[in-house]
Formats: structure tokens, sequence, C-alpha cells
């Protein structure tokens, strides 16, 4: 009976060895592929200064702030720490504290976990992982970044073998600014694109709705939607905008950056994985060119896997200088859960040990420790079933938990002669390895 509650926290992620590998598999791929693209790890504190996690957050985000509070400390009554609720804030301290010794454009990944004290929901974490890149300038950031960091998630989402395609939907926010500007909505610009990020998740009418309650004319509505439904290949979507004959130098300057990025990726064989579409947003005022989002297209309901883009000036509530960027992110834990819940995970991703090493009785357990010693030494993962159970029982467990079973008897003791089952084949071979003579050994170094 238990005496309290061992449940986990709800909006937290808690999983058996086996998933726990898989989840494991997925951050290690995530991490192989942002080095090939010579993004170097960093890692900042999960906790950080209220003020400075306060310095760019606002609206809902500052409300799902965690704050800590010493429990010794009865004087303190409000926190002056808190949790990080997401890697941006403590990239841009860490740029700021730290300029004088980067080397820029700097190019930083950081995998590692945020809190939000959102309403926990199916798919949706207070504690989390996510999984970051940056490219940060000096003043100036050339565009060919944006598509680089695209091209880094992409390969970083193949890696996963999901069996299914992946698309990149990428746009520019000088399109839509341009466009509004045009239409002499600049006061409304905000509301608008809050309505556009939201258009997916509603309603064809309802958006049109809400454009109405802007006091719109039907017109400017109908010429908003018609945009906002615009997307496709380069070819397509390029020649449609220029189509449009809008007079702005914002939009010029956006529909510029767009065609170039597009054609970056298309010039490294990414043809068939992107798309513009002028849907894409990404609300957040702090975006300022380039956005994308991922998706997989043959999965709609998952909705975005992957997102970012760029931003004027990361350290501007730290510093007077200028550090332009462009990043994107993977939300791993909630990744995990719906691809999971999609059936879309390989689940048997080298969760095995390589051997599972079962000692007949205790007199051979020095044996057994010389064996896996060597096999660890050659860079094979090894356990030890150390138990008085029956040898049955023993094999049992050893096959859960390894690929391959090795028995030592006194047989094998005597003849240092060993044999390795390989528990799905049930294929047994002899095993070839030099085994430490002297017990003593063991602990050399």
């Amino acid at each position: 009976m238990k005496k309290i509650n061992t449940s986990p926290i709800s909006g937290t992620q808690e999983l058996l060895p086996k998933a726990q590998a898989v989840f494991n598999n997925l951050k290690s791929k995530i991490a192989d592929t942002y080095h090939l693209y010579g993004f170097q790890e960093i890692e900042t504190p999960t906790i950080e200064r209220t003020e400075i996690l306060l310095a760019k957050a606002g609206g809902d985000t500052e409300k799902q702030i965690y704050k800590l509070i010493k429990t010794g400390d009865k004087t303190v009554e409000a926190a002056d720490q808190a949790l990080r609720f997401d890697h941006t804030v403590p990239l841009a301290r860490y740029v700021a504290e730290y300029e004088s010794s980067l080397t820029f454009p700097l190019k930083v990944s950081q995998i590692g976990q945020n809190f939000r004290g959102e309403r926990a929901q199916k798919g949706r974490f207070r504690e989390f992982y996510q999984c970051d890149i940056d490219v940060i300038g000096r003043t100036t950031l050339p565009l060919a970044y944006d598509a680089e960091v695209i091209a880094a998630l992409l390969s970083t989402i193949e890696s996963f073998d999901l069996n299914t395609p992946v698309l990149a939907r990428i746009n520019n926010r000088k399109i839509t600014t341009g466009l509004l500007e045009f239409l002499g909505l600049t006061e409304e610009t905000p509301e608008i694109m809050n309505i556009i990020d939201h258009a997916e998740k509603v309603t064809p009418e309802q958006t049109k709705n809400s454009l109405e309650e802007l006091k719109l004319d039907p017109k400017t509505v109908a010429k908003i939607t018609a945009f906002v439904n615009l997307h496709g290949d380069r070819s397509f979507v390029i020649k449609e905008l220029g189509n449009l004959e809008i007079n702005n130098d914002t939009f010029k300057e956006g529909l510029s950056e767009l065609d170039q990025i597009l054609y970056l990726l298309e010039s490294v064989g990414k043809k068939d994985q992107i798309e513009a579409d002028m849907k894409i947003v990404r609300g957040l005022d702090y975006y300022t060119g380039t956005v994308f989002e991922f998706i997989l297209p043959e999965y709609p309901n998952i909705g975005s896997v992957a997102g970012g883009g760029r931003y004027d000036n990361l350290t501007k509530h730290f510093t007077d200088q200028a550090f332009p960027g462009v990043g994107g992110s993977i939300g791993l834990t909630r990744l995990f859960y719906v691809l999971n819940e999609h059936n879309l995970l390989d689940h048997e991703p080298h969760s095995l040990l390589d051997y599972a090493i079962i000692p007949v009785s205790e007199h051979e357990y020095d044996e057994a420790m010389n064996v896996a010693a060597k096999l660890r030494g050659k860079g094979h993962s090894v356990t030890i079933t150390f138990s008085g159970k029956k040898l049955g029982d023993k094999m049992a467990y050893a096959s859960k938990t390894a690929e391959n079973g090795i028995v030592i008897g006194a047989e094998e003791v005597e003849t240092k002669s060993l044999k390795t089952k390989n528990f799905q084949t049930g294929e047994v071979t002899d095993l070839n390895i030099e085994v430490v003579s002297n017990p003593e050994d063991f602990w050399a170094d």
C-alpha cells in the first residue's frame, strides 16, 4: 500500500527504460546532426535571475514562469530566481556576457530542459526538452545562414527514419508586413498577424469573420484571405507575389529574401521538402524576417514538429550592440509523444545491451567481471546477472536486457573457452576474447 502519491506531476514525462532508450536515441541523433552542420554545443543554467527572464517575457509567458523560493529563507517575499522557459533568453544573456570571447558568426546548439507553467494536457508539457540551433552575427548576419538552419533541421528530422515525408513551410514576415503597410493597415498589423497565425486552427469562415471584426472593407478582407491561402513551390509563389504589384519596399525586400532562401535550399537537393507558405508568420513579434515551420504532411493532425526564424537583435535587452540571428528548435518531448502516438518510432534503437554475462554461481563472479572488463574495453555494453536464482531464471532476465548472453560456469573458468548466444536467433558462437588471467589485474589501471 502506497503511503504517499508516487505518480509524476501532471505535465511531466517519465518513461520506462525501453521508451527512455527510444527518447535518448532521438536526442543523440539531433545532437549528432547539429554537430555535422558545425554547431557548437553550449549549456546555460536552467536557473536564471527572474529579471533576465522577464526582460523578454510578456503576456502569458510571464504568467507561466516558475519562480524559485528558498524554503529556509523566511525573509524573502518574492523569488529573484526562476526556471528558464526557453533557450533564447539564456542565449541572449550568454552572448552579452561573453561577446568579447566569442567568435562571430557564432553557431551554437542547446539541448536541455525548459519549464512553463502551462495547463497540462495531452501532448503539452510543463517540463520539456528543447533542441535549439542558432547562428548569431555581430551587427550583420548573411541571409544564407537562414537556409543553413532550415537544411540542418530537415536533415535532423530525416535522421529519425520515420518513413514519412517532412516538409518545411517557409515565409518572410516582411512580405506580410509590407502588404499590410501597402493596404494602410499598419496599426492593425499585430492583430492581423495573430489572425493569420491561427488560420489553420479555425475554419476559413472564422478567419474571414475575425478580419471583418477589425472593420476592414470586403475587398481588403478578400485580398488578405487570398494572400494567406497562397502556397507552393518557389517558381509559383514568387511569381504570384510579384503579380500583386505591391509597391512597398518592405514587401519587396521580404520577397527577395524568400526567393534567395528557397533557391539555396533547392540547390542542395531540398526542393521536394520545402514550400513557400503565406500562412506561416509565427505570431511572436520576436521574428523579423524569415520564418518557418516543419510538418509531416501525411499526419496533419500532429501539427508543427519544428520551427524558428530570423530575429534582428538577440540581445537588445542586455546590451546596445546589435546581434542579429536566426534559429530553429525541435520540441523533443512533445515530438516524441506525438510520434509515439502515431507509431512512427523505431522501438528497438539499440535499447538492449550488447552482452549479459550469466555466472552460474558466485564462484564465477570474478571471471564474469574479468570478461565484462575485456568486453567493455572493446567498446561493448555489458551487464552481469549477479543472482542466486536458477540458471533458467537468469537466462530469462538476461534475454530481456541484452542481445547476447554468455554463461560462465566451472568449465568455462577452467578452459577459458566462452560461447555467446544471440537471444533473437538462438545462434551460438565462440567468443574470442583475451580474459584477464589474474583477477587482481581487473583493478589495475
